[in-house]
This record gives structure tokens, sequence and C-alpha cells, in this order.
């Protein structure tokens, strides 16, 4: 009878997460998420707790997995804490995304990837934009369809909620314009992850930009025919892609066909998965002028930053990689 006891304790135990940084967009974002939960036990802290290194200390020890969603130079602080005592992993921010020792949580990266997370200790959050220009980019490069050396131009659009509470607050009154362009000295801090992943050489021509819509975006690939290294139709990307992630639920590879558009005026909205977790490519050709444009489109807080961040959680955890995610409509 002890002994069954024994055994219900330990089916019956919940994996403890803490998350440092709960207060921030991400942070919220990841711990509604987890609230939802059953198999999960949420370390709180007090706002004032939050300000002591030592109840931070005592929350990472408790924690099977501790989530840092705070700015760079803190994560890097509190990233040092936790290797102190031993504690797993997950940062939100940019801080560690090509750090030595740090495994890219983009478990879609490659056959090896969900592995390599689920066995890490610490594991960086892909950014927004990364995510989607690495979905896109990545099976071009490793197919041979593009040259390592080609210097991609990437538009890409997100939601302002992408910017944290001081954008959020700018926008909502009326501080900032409703459409910018930003970054315009062409060195944003995602280019270093988004080279590294996709295998490219050369930084991509990266022009983000900000819209009047809080949650979703659109990163874009737009490409001639001249700059491929094969005679390819957009059946041959649309084909790459479909076989690149058919074992990767929460990645959709689109149609859209003449038809299509003309149904749906010929647009593509940024927020069309606003509130979901997953990623969906869209191949578009013009065969006239020889030109192709692909886009990846997700929500800049799902995929793009708490959906990631649970993907990761569930992984390490060994648990389902998809449970307490928002999938696909």
């Amino acid at each position: 009878m002890v002994r069954k006891f024994v055994f219900m304790i330990i089916f019956m135990r919940k994996n403890t997460v803490f998350i440092d940084g709960s207060a921030g967009t991400t942070g919220l974002q990841v711990a509604t998420r987890l609230l939802k939960r059953k198999d999960i036990c949420l370390i709180s802290l007090s706002e004032t707790e939050r300000k002591s290194e030592e109840k931070r200390i005592q929350a990472m020890r408790q924690a099977d997995i501790t989530i840092l969603c705070l700015p760079d130079a803190a994560a890097i602080q509190a990233a040092e804490l936790a290797k102190g005592i031993g504690s797993r992993v997950i940062d939100a921010s940019s801080a560690h995304r090509t750090a030595q020792g740090w495994v890219f949580g983009f478990p879609e990266l490659c056959l090896e990837q969900k592995d390599k997370i689920a066995n890490a200790s610490f594991v960086s959050n892909p950014g927004c934009y990364a995510s989607g220009f690495i979905a896109l980019s990545r099976p071009l490069v490793s197919g041979g369809y593009i040259s390592k050396d080609l210097c991609l131009v990437t538009p890409a659009v997100s939601g302002y909620s992408g910017g944290g509470r001081n954008m959020i607050a700018s926008i909502e009154n009326s501080k900032l314009p409703p459409h910018f362009d930003y970054s315009l000295d062409l060195s944003h801090k995602h280019i270093p992850e988004m080279m590294k992943y996709s295998g490219l050489e050369i930084p991509p021509l990266f022009i983000p930009s900000v819209g009047l819509f809080k949650q979703g975006m659109l990163v874009r690939l737009a490409i001639p025919k001249a700059q491929f290294l094969k005679d390819i139709t957009i059946h041959d990307i649309y084909e790459l892609y479909r076989v690149t992630y058919r074992e990767h639920p929460l990645i959709r590879i689109c149609e859209f066909d003449g038809q299509s558009l003309m149904k749906n005026s010929s647009v593509l909205s940024a927020d069309g998965l606003a509130g979901y977790d997953g990623l969906e490519i869209y191949c578009f050709n013009n065969s006239k002028t020889e030109q192709f444009l692909i886009i990846a489109r997700l929500d800049n807080l799902g995929k793009g930053a708490a959906g990631a961040c649970v993907q990761n959680l569930n992984i390490m955890l060994g648990c389902n990689p998809y449970i307490g995610l928002n999938l696909q409509k």
C-alpha cells in the first residue's frame, strides 16, 4: 500500500516553472498559457520579491525550468545566477541566441534540433522576425536553391506589441505614426541569428516596420528568378517547404492560387494569425517578370515569442510539444 501511495505521488507530480520577468509582455503571455494547465505549477513572486536576488535564486532552485522574460542585460545577469545553481533556462531575450553553450529554440530548424532542445540546460528562444526569416530561408540554402552569399531582400511588418510596454503605450496614445520603418541603419539585433541559422554568409537587407495592429507579422523574401541556382517554378518552391515541414504541425504551407487571391481581394493580412502559435508560408510569383515573393505569417507574440517559449518548455520537460498552444485556424 505504501509503495502504491508513493507511486501515485510521483505520477501526480507537477512540473514547476519560474518566469523571471512575468510582468512584461512576453512573460504575461507565457503565464497566461501555463496557468490553464494542470501539469504546471507556476512559482509566483510579489512585486517586491521580484527585485530581490535572493528570492529569485530561491525560485530558480525550486523550478524545473526558469524562463527569462527580461531585457538583454538583465537576462545575462539572470542566466549567470541560474548557471551558478544548476537551473535549466529558457531565455526569451536576444542575449544568448548566438552564444556558445546555448541551444537555439527553433525545433523545426533541422531533424536534430528537437533532441538538442530536449537535452539542453540552456535554450535561447528565437526572435519573432528571425523565426519567419529562418523558416523561409534555411530550406532554400540547404536545398541548394540559393547561394549562401546571396543578399536576401527582406521587408517585414510586425504588430506594435513586439516593441514592448513603451511602444504599446506610445501607439495607443497616438505618440507614434500608424505605420513606420525603423532600424534604418540596417543593423537590427536579429540579423546575427538570421544569418547563423539560415546558413547565409551575407547579412540580409532586412527592412522591419511596425503597423497599427497589436499582434501579427509578415516576413517576406523578394527574389528574382535569376538569383536562384536552379531553374525553378513556384511549384518547386512550394514542394520544398511542404517536404521540409511535413513533420511539423506548427508550420503550414498554404496554397494561394489566383482564384483564392480574387476571393480575398489580393490581400494577405498581417494579423491573420493573431492569437495563434503556428506559422504559415505562402509562395507567389509573376511568370512574366520572373519574380518570386515568399511570405511567412505568424503572431509576433505566438510562434514569435510566448508560443515558442511554451513549445520549448514542453520539449525540455518531455511533454507533448503542442500542449497549451493555440494551433492554426
